[in-house]
């Protein structure tokens, strides 16, 4: 009886969003697909649930997702127009393996310097071009997230954008530095520069977000 219960639930909490599961119908505020992200942005609000370790409940010696994966599952979803939830089951006297508080704590990490480009942001075609993530505010401030390899702990030397254009007189930097980021024009596309004698100095691990304000 859904309908009863989501007017009762809505008398205490007026904002509420409802996801029905497999119900089709007016509660269904968004969809899940569950414990997978889909392989291109979705036309409706969506959530990906996701098992962080072990399993949807309390897994002895469960295996925690690494900080890099997680990192770069968190942009790939927020770069499809999607939300995470990231499922941490608590054991039987409430508390958490040590590695949850840990891949916690990387993502507290990651997103102290690069929040602005997952917070209040919205999808933007294509998307995703190889391993560049791409979100964007509503001011049309432009995010283009470098997801690092396993063993790369260097900036890019460069990074080309094939269908993401940046205008003249736009302004590139690099979330959490203040290092000077060039850009370039080369053919119809669009070509961001880091220094070679900078290329050490990353502000955080596993992705680097490039900040694109583009002159109108």
């Amino acid at each position: 009886n859904m309908d009863d219960l989501v007017k009762k639930a809505r008398t205490k909490q007026p904002g509420l969003i409802v996801v029905d599961r497999a119900v089709p119908g007016k509660n269904q505020n968004y969809l899940t697909p569950e414990n997978r992200v889909p392989e291109e942005a979705l036309p409706y609000p969506w959530e990906s649930c996701i098992i962080a370790g072990g399993g949807w409940s309390w897994v002895p010696q469960a295996n925690y997702k690494s900080g890099r994966d997680a990192i770069h599952l968190l942009v790939d979803i927020v770069a499809k127009g999607g939300n995470l939830l990231l499922n941490i089951a608590p054991g039987p006297d409430g508390s958490w393996h040590l590695d949850a508080y840990d891949l916690l704590a990387e993502y507290a990490s990651w997103m102290k310097t690069n929040s602005e480009a997952i917070y209040e942001t919205r999808a933007l075609a294509p998307y995703k071009e190889d391993n560049v993530c791409f979100t964007q505010k509503k001011d049309g401030t432009i995010y283009a997230i470098y997801l690092a390899g396993e063993e790369e702990t260097q900036l890019p030397a460069s990074i080309t954008l094939k269908e993401i254009l940046i205008n003249n007189g736009s302004k590139v930097s690099l979330l959490g530095s203040d290092l000077p980021i060039e850009w370039k024009k080369t053919g119809s596309r669009s070509m961001i520069v880091v220094p070679h004698d900078s290329r050490d100095k990353t502000p955080c691990k596993y992705a680097w977000v490039f900040k694109i304000e583009n002159s109108h």
